[in-house]
């Protein structure tokens, strides 16, 4: 079974792109690349030449998800594999792959309604190497776990479930949180050696997206930005704390278009085995909205 190997990128739609490139930029440690497009603009996190797109159409919410496969022979086979599931998926045209700056993607959507793209053939910039937007003791970590993980909205984690599935994903539930009256079960998928790459099933949201996390080679760029973030007066959501699934270090902070941004460090590896757990191990106590679910 041909399987995505991460989540390479991500585009969302913007109202204040100013106020992005600035948080991105000045706060978070993106660096931008800005190519005169009048309605879009790119991020850079490592050599690849992109890992975010800002497009200024004033959704504030997920445009899309890019997810990796290795190479056309695999990309020809995924398209063979959606088929089988039932998937419905376009080939993007020629324009839309180069929007991407990758060699050729496919174009779908999941369960809940929220854009997909499956590419192959990233353009990598080794010759430009990464410059972040303001000083940081160490740099993003990518690599084979991508640009890092997202929970996204889904009506039906089943049907969700078996959508990763068929992109050669695994996964299930990891915590079993009690939020009032209720015990919400969200759902983790995983491709690679990040414990999860997208999860769902953590009840009603407003936007596609609730939260994307990005992380640090470095422990002390999480304490450097939490200081920034705390400076500028950015809303703190979640304050510092470790997780029991991926064992991240992190914070999460409300970013110009409404939803979160986690920002982490010292991820564990996939343990590959099902586990649950009922609380993280410390810290990551709610300040202002929370995870931003109803």
């Amino acid at each position: 079974m041909v399987q995505v190997t991460e989540l390479g990128y991500m585009g969302i739609g913007v109202k204040d792109v100013d106020g992005w490139r600035n948080f991105a930029t000045q706060l978070i440690g993106m660096e931008l690349s800005d190519e005169g497009e009048r309605d879009l603009c790119y991020l850079r996190m490592d050599y690849w030449h992109h890992r975010l797109i800002l497009h200024a159409n004033g959704s504030d919410d997920l445009e899309y998800l890019g997810f990796r496969v290795a190479g056309p022979d695999e990309f020809g086979e995924m398209q063979r594999q959606l088929a089988d599931a039932g998937i419905k998926f376009r080939v993007g045209s020629d324009d839309e792959a180069a929007e991407r700056h990758v060699l050729e993607l496919l174009k779908l959507n999941d369960p809940g309604g929220n854009p997909i793209e499956i590419f192959h053939g990233p353009e990598v910039e080794f010759v430009k190497p990464f410059h972040p937007g303001r000083r940081m003791h160490g740099r993003f970590k990518t690599g084979t776990g991508g640009i890092g993980h997202c929970i996204v909205r889904q009506d039906d984690a089943v049907a969700a479930r078996r959508f990763y599935m068929a992109l050669g994903m695994r996964g299930g539930v990891e915590y079993k949180i009690r939020m009032g009256s209720r015990v919400v079960t969200p759902v983790f998928m995983h491709c690679n050696d990040r414990d999860h790459t997208v999860a769902f099933g953590i009840g009603p949201q407003k936007k596609r997206i609730n939260h994307l996390m990005v992380e640090v080679e470095n422990f002390d760029d999480v304490g450097l930005t939490y200081e920034l973030i705390r400076k500028h007066e950015i809303p703190v959501t979640i304050n510092l704390g470790k997780h029991s699934n991926d064992h991240m270090y992190s914070f999460y902070m409300r970013n110009p278009s409404g939803w979160v941004l986690e920002y982490g460090w010292g991820g564990r590896p996939a343990t590959y085995q099902s586990e649950y757990y009922t609380q993280d191990l410390y810290g990551h106590h709610p300040e202002a909205g929370g995870f931003n679910v109803d």
